[in-house]
């Protein structure tokens, strides 16, 4: 019987080979390429999932996990490299890059902006905690200069109140004199009194928290503040919820910027629908230009103004209060033109009005923000 060797050898050839790789997979179990990608199932080719992108050898060691966490914090990702030094020295090429649709290579506008988001707020929040811990018993002293600061603006809005209530019985004894209709005159002196009447008692209740323990001084001083005065102050703004939040927010000053506190990182992405009007607005005649790419100037816009913050707040932290407010002065308006300039393509003119409009916009957007969160941090 004849028997062709060529197959046979290859059928050997094929099984010492089979057999090497089991051998070597049993020795080296941890280090074997499976045949198709752990997450997706898919058929490996290569170093990589051709259809999910997931590497084909996966560590599974302690070891590895310690490797991965040095990684995360000392490498960051080579994207992050690529964005941040052109946020800050390039941000008109990156936000048109991106728009362009050259993405792989940059960390996207929204991801950017909520770890700016995070990163600021960690940062201010962690200098404010030192500032106060390094201050020691300075509470009771701050907690004193709250009331006395209060029971002097108190003093001041006693003595108006004062003056207008002279004025408005003058007025009556004058329209008395003169036999005419003392009606108005009578309802504004009765007003009157009732506000310098509201003004002594809150000046009181000012002397008496004083005089309590300081722990209690800040609380007292917020809540027995001029509230009564400001109960009767009349704000009208059209919209009943701002009303409300505005009457509250003068008449517990402290209480309100804590509650801001709290809601401004919570709120944070409020910024991007309310500033997109306002930048369209600038380039409604355009064509080309659509609101995605307003979108994405907006996030990287205020991408580097959340990383701004974080220096501004080291140098304040270190005392250097004027080089922080000169740096606030001047970074913004050159970043916001070389924005303008590269994202838009504008020229010098064209992009230095928008910027001027821009910083005026800024200043609306704020505190239209402000105002926004303080209703919703109401409810």
């Amino acid at each position: 019987m004849h028997i062709d060797i060529e197959p046979a050898g290859a059928l050997v050839g094929a099984g010492l080979a089979a057999s090497e790789i089991e051998g070597d997979s049993a020795v080296h179990g941890a280090h074997a390429h499976p045949a198709n990608c752990a997450n997706c199932q898919a058929s490996l080719a290569g170093q990589f999932c051709h259809a999910c992108g997931q590497r084909a050898h996966l560590h599974g060691s302690l070891l590895h996990l310690g490797e991965e966490l040095l990684h995360g914090i000392l490498h960051f990702d080579a994207k992050a490299w690529r964005t941040l030094p052109m946020l800050v020295a390039r941000p008109g090429q990156l936000t048109r890059r991106y728009v362009d649709g050259q993405r792989a290579r940059f960390v996207s506008p929204l991801a950017l902006f909520l770890f700016m988001i995070f990163l600021m707020f960690f940062v201010v929040s962690w200098v404010s905690q030192d500032s106060g811990n390094s201050n020691g018993g300075a509470g009771s002293a701050t907690a004193d200069k709250v009331v006395t600061k209060a029971q002097a603006k108190m003093e001041k809005v006693l003595a108006k109140s004062v003056s207008q209530l002279a004025k408005a019985e003058a007025t009556l004894a004058m329209a008395k004199a003169n036999n005419q209709d003392v009606a108005e005159a009578q309802s504004g002196r009765d007003q009157a009194q009732e506000e310098v009447a509201a003004g002594k008692q809150a000046l009181k209740e000012l002397k008496a928290a004083s005089e309590e323990p300081a722990a209690k001084a800040g609380e007292a001083a917020s809540e027995s503040g001029p509230t009564s005065y400001w109960d009767s102050a009349d704000v009208d703004t059209g919209w009943p919820a701002a009303d409300a939040a505005l009457k509250h927010a003068l008449a517990n000053p402290e209480l309100t910027i804590y509650k801001l506190k709290n809601a401004a990182s919570k709120y944070s992405f409020l910024l991007v629908p309310i500033s997109l009007p306002f930048l369209w607005l600038m380039f409604f005649w355009r064509r080309g230009i659509t609101m995605y790419d307003h979108a994405v100037f907006v996030l990287y816009s205020l991408s580097f103004m959340a990383l701004l913050v974080v220096p501004l707040a080291l140098l304040e932290r270190a005392g250097m209060n004027r080089a922080a407010m000169l740096l606030l002065c001047f970074i913004p308006p050159v970043h916001m033109f070389m924005q303008l300039r590269g994202t838009y393509r504008l020229g010098v003119m064209s992009a230095l009005w928008r910027t001027v409009a821009l910083l005026f916009v800024s200043g609306t957007v704020f505190l239209l923000y402000l105002l926004l969160i303080l209703v919703l941090s109401m409810h």
